[in-house]
């Protein structure tokens, strides 16, 4: 398998990563089938996000379904399209790896796609990157021009599909093709046979407004409430109604107080961009303590939950948006991220107690779980 089609990883990051658009052929040689009826199944779940678009009149509706909707659908011109879908399917979240040249923090999920001869979504482009993996059958994808705030969506469809598309380059993708779509780049694809099956694994972009919000919930929460607006050296006014530029330097310097404490900024990016995307039920007290872990490993390996997000900065592990301080070192930090399974004899001897320490905290939060099975 040659996922980037001879290029090495910083070549392709330099010369096509958000810049333009990249197409490989068979990248992937032995890729994992869902097939279309397991992909149903799962948009039958109230907790599974699934959408069905209908292309001839641009009808978007809204999982979970039933048996019925599938029943009732014509011969051509639909999508079923379901999130995340490494969330449950553990083949299709080991996907992950071969993008392991890219921050794990910055991905996204993998959604797939299944349509019927003429099914898509219409033309549009996404705020992230996208690697469009082709599973079965074949689909056609035309790519447009850079988009703008310009550019206007039809308003007769819930979509969001762009009243204008200006093609620029046309690929029909078989098994095993790899096409990636850079942010703001129009694209439209159509599927050309039955049973057409791509795998859609996007990235977390999150945009100024949600950072901001989001980090000024984060600042809030550690604000002292004798933290105010004050101005021990007002001066008389003779208007009493002016807004002065003094009045704006003093709550200025007030804010940009917030955001000069950078170590707190780091442990909130990392809280933030761990967080779940589903299923942040709350968090339970972890069953198993050290001891029983410890004896656990004995008889059988802890195996990596897929769907929880790890990330680490020096001094802290970072998972599903929770912060974990520790004196385990870097390298023990990156070794526990990128484990699949981990047995007692991994562990070793070097930091075992810091590291059993935290692998107790990871298993209560559902990172790692011991197989009963």
């Amino acid at each position: 398998m040659d996922m980037l089609g001879g290029l090495s990883a910083q070549k392709f990051l330099s010369q096509y990563w958000q810049k333009t658009p990249y197409l490989v052929r068979q990248a992937f040689t032995d890729l994992f089938e869902i097939s279309g009826d397991e992909l149903a199944g799962l948009a039958t779940e109230p907790e599974v996000e699934s959408r069905l678009v209908t292309a001839n009149d641009w009808t978007l509706r809204h999982g979970p379904f039933f048996e019925e909707d599938f029943a009732n659908l014509p011969e051509k011109d639909w999508t079923l399209l379901v999130q995340a879908v490494d969330h449950w399917v553990p083949e299709i979240a080991a996907l992950f790896d071969a993008f392991s040249f890219i921050p794990s923090w910055r991905m996204d999920d993998v959604m797939v796609s299944y349509a019927t001869p003429g099914g898509g979504v219409g033309p549009h482009f996404d705020h992230y990157d996208v690697f469009l993996i082709q599973v079965s059958g074949e689909r056609e994808w035309c790519i447009g021009q850079t988009c703008t705030e310009a550019d206007d969506r039809r308003d007769d469809t819930d979509l969001s599909i762009l009243a204008h598309f200006q093609e620029q380059e046309r690929w029909v993708l078989q098994p095993g093709d790899m096409l990636y779509v850079p942010p703001g780049i129009a694209h439209c694809g159509t599927a050309l046979s039955k049973d057409c099956i791509t795998y859609s694994i996007g990235f977390r972009a999150p945009s100024q407004a949600e950072t901001l919000v989001e980090f000024a919930q984060f600042v809030a929460n550690n604000c002292s409430d004798f933290d105010r607006y004050h101005d021990a050296d007002l001066e008389a006014r003779e208007d009493n109604h002016l807004i002065t530029g003094a009045d704006v330097d003093r709550i200025h310097r007030m804010l940009q107080t917030l955001v000069q404490d950078r170590d707190a900024m780091a442990r909130w990016f990392g809280r933030y961009m761990t967080q779940p995307k589903y299923g942040d039920a709350p968090l339970e007290e972890p069953s198993l303590n050290k001891t029983d872990i410890a004896r656990q490993l004995q008889r059988q390996p802890l195996i990596r939950n897929d769907a929880v997000r790890l990330a680490y900065q020096p001094g802290t592990l970072f998972v599903d948006g929770e912060a974990i301080d520790t004196d385990l070192p870097a390298d023990g930090l990156r070794w526990l991220c990128e484990q699949k399974r981990i047995s007692a004899t991994d562990l070793g001897s070097q930091d075992n107690a810091t590291r059993l320490s935290i692998l107790t905290s990871l298993v209560g939060h559902d990172a790692f779980y011991f197989d009963d099975e």
